[in-house]
Parts: C-alpha cells; sequence; structure tokens
C-alpha cells in the first residue's frame, strides 16, 4: 500500500476536520492500494504546535517551509486563515507538492493572479476544499442536469445561511473580518457554478449589521466592523436565466443551513439537508387559539448537539457534514494515487476567488457587473 506524507498547516477547526478524513477514510473506503498519514503540522506558535504534535502523533514546526521544502513529505494540507494561504501555496507549488487547499484558496483577485501564474510549471496534483460538490444527494443532482434530466434550467435560487453574527456580541474574529462572501459566500457561489453552470453577470447588495463589534481580545473595546454580514446576489446564466444566490451570518435562527432549488423546462431539484437535523414535536396540549394559537409541529434544533465531552464537529454542522468532507479528501487522494488532474482545482479556486470579487464589486457600485 502507497503511504503518503502529509504535512498539515494549520489544526484550529478546519485542521481538526482534514485530519478526521486523513485518519477514517481507511475505514469507510474498501481499497488497499494507498492511505494517508500525518507527518508534519505546522502552527504559529510553539505552544500550539507542541499540543498539535501530541494529538496527531506527529513532528510539530511553526515555519510552514519545513514542510512545503520536505522532501519527505508528499502532500501539503493547508488548513490555515484565509490570509496566510498565499504563503503556503506559492512555496508548496514550486516544490511541486500535491496540495490540498481549504477553500476560499486565497484572499484578493490580485493573490489568485500570483497563484494563477505559477500554474504552468507547477507539477503536482491540487484541490480545494468544496465539501458540498460531494454529497450523494448533489453528485446526483450533477448527473441529472448533465443527462438533461430537467430541460433547460429557469431559474434557481441557493442560500448557506449561518445566524452567529445576530448576535451583536458576537467578537470581531478573524472569520468575521474576511467577510461572509469569503467563508459562507465561496460555498454557495462554487455549488451553484458547479450544478448550473458558468455565471454571465451579477447585481448584489451586503449589509453590515452592527457597525462596531466587541475585540476578541479585549470585549470592553469596541472595534470597526469594515466587512460584510451577508450578500444577496441576483445571478445571470449566459442563456439569460437568473437566479438568486444568498449568504448570510445574520439570518437567525439558521443553524448550518445550505441548500438549493433548479427549476427547468422539464423537472425541479432541491436540497433540503437540514430536514435530518431536526425533531419534530407536536404539543396537542398547545393552546389552538386564536387564529391557531401556538399548536402546531415544532422543529427542534437537534443537530449535533451531544452532551459534553462530545465537542466536534460544530453542534451546528448538518448530520453528514464530516462525510461530505471526507469524499473531497478521498477525491482528492485517489487523483493524487492515479496521477489525474483533481476537480475543483486551482482553477476553480482562482476563478471562484473572481467571483467572489465581482460579486463585491457588484454590491460597492449598485450595478450589474459581468463575470
Amino acid at each position: 500500500m502507497k503511504v503518503y506524507k502529509v504535512g498539515l498547516i494549520g489544526y484550529g477547526f478546519i485542521g481538526k476536520v482534514h485530519t478526521y478524513g486523513h485518519r477514517n477514510i481507511p475505514l469507510f473506503y474498501d481499497q488497499q492500494e494507498f492511505r494517508s498519514e500525518i507527518a508534519m503540522v505546522c502552527t504559529s506558535k510553539p505552544e500550539s504546535a507542541a499540543k498539535a504534535a501530541a494529538a496527531l502523533g506527529a513532528k510539530g514546526v511553526t515555519d510552514l517551509r519545513e514542510i512545503t521544502e520536505n522532501p519527505d513529505i508528499d502532500i501539503v494540507d493547508i488548513c490555515s486563515p484565509n490570509d496566510a494561504h498565499l504563503a503556503a501555496l506559492k512555496s508548496a507549488m514550486k516544490n511541486n507538492k500535491h496540495i490540498y487547499c481549504d477553500k476560499p484558496l486565497v484572499s484578493s483577485a490580485a493573490e489568485a493572479a500570483e497563484v494563477e501564474a505559477l500554474l504552468p510549471a507547477y507539477r503536482g496534483i491540487a484541490q480545494v476544499t468544496l465539501q458540498n460538490r460531494f454529497f450523494p444527494a448533489t453528485l446526483r443532482a450533477k448527473q441529472l442536469i448533465d443527462e438533461g434530466r430537467i430541460g433547460e434550467i429557469l431559474e434557481f435560487e441557493g442560500a448557506y445561511l449561518h445566524s452567529g453574527s445576530s448576535d451583536p456580541k458576537a467578537p470581531l474574529k478573524w472569520k468575521l473580518e474576511a467577510g461572509t462572501i469569503a467563508d459562507l459566500g465561496a460555498h454557495i457561489l462554487d455549488l451553484m457554478n458547479f450544478l448550473v453552470g458558468d455565471f454571465a453577470c451579477v447585481s448584489a447588495a451586503t449589509h453590515i449589521a452592527y457597525p462596531r463589534r466587541p475585540s476578541a481580545a479585549d470585549p470592553a473595546t469596541m472595534l470597526e466592523v469594515r466587512a460584510e454580514d451577508n450578500m444577496n446576489c441576483i445571478v445571470k446564466l449566459p442563456s439569460g436565466a437568473s437566479g438568486i444566490v444568498r449568504a448570510s451570518k445574520i439570518a437567525t435562527g439558521a443553524e448550518d443551513e445550505i441548500g438549493f432549488t433548479i427549476h427547468g423546462s422539464k423537472g425541479s431539484l432541491k436540497w433540503e439537508p437540514m430536514n435530518l437535523d431536526k425533531l419534530f414535536f407536536y404539543d396537542r396540549l398547545a393552546q389552538g387559539a386564536p387564529i391557531g394559537g401556538l399548536r402546531g409541529w415544532t422543529a427542534i434544533d437537534c443537530g449535533q448537539r451531544y452532551d459534553k465531552p462530545a465537542g466536534f464537529p460544530t453542534p451546528k454542522a448538518a448530520i453528514g457534514w464530516l462525510r461530505g468532507h471526507m469524499h473531497c479528501l478521498y477525491n482528492f487522494l485517489s487523483c493524487v494515487h492515479r496521477g489525474v488532474k483533481a476537480d475543483p482545482g486551482l482553477e476553480q479556486g482562482i476563478k471562484l476567488q473572481r467571483y467572489l470579487e465581482t460579486v463585491k464589486e457588484a454590491a460597492r457600485t449598485g450595478k450589474w457587473v459581468e463575470f
């Protein structure tokens, strides 16, 4: 069996998600040709590197070049914050490492151009972690669309909703500073691009719910908020058909709710992944007046809220969320082993980055902007 040595850059939440995949793929996939093994882990501080190394049984470092320039490392797995991706990508590409990079690929169109400039000389296999493409339901939806089963796409909508930023006391952590377009928007724009095809142009609006938020380091200090809390897009396809694509962190009551509806000339598709996470309760004793009172079915958000010490993954993640991540990683490892191009690759990451920038421009100018 071929064992691919992995260097993990970043060991926060997503680092643990990717680790889960590397460790558990052998239990989920009945093949004896290859597996991956985390040999090194890099974090920003010596103490966190030591803690991660102890948890993983790997070597801990604080300089990513010890991973990207190490001849014994086959795969560089990038799980660091968005603004740290570029340095890891450039070093890994120059050393022709296979790359598995969390989304979004980088932080700006200018950074995407730097990655694109390195592609002609790059000899590794790379994939962006866009795991929502890899659920059975989304894979099957793509098959049905490509087979023409729903006919010509007439209209569509896709949304990825969270509620964490609806609380004005939520501290200004790095994801809030990165913005919803880069975080949730990257996922839903990519998923809809995967399903309905390339976009022609977009009109968009965004909103900052609370102009000032508490500092993560010192809650008594209020900081200016510069990044958007939501995005609402009208997207047109080359055919002229249009759809609505939304992402929000201020959708009060939402958990980790990603879904879509696509209407075609022959049929429609709908994905509602959160239903498995809800217990529906009907209280016969609830008052039925006036006008129905409070009687009816209540959807209880059970999600993955096991009692402590259970804490992973996030309690808001849909049941099956980790499974999508695992199949995304398996697709990458299989491509590496077979020596074939992975999809979505760096090119898709670059294109997606430009989509994100185009949405921001449309929101800023209030005009239709071509992709």
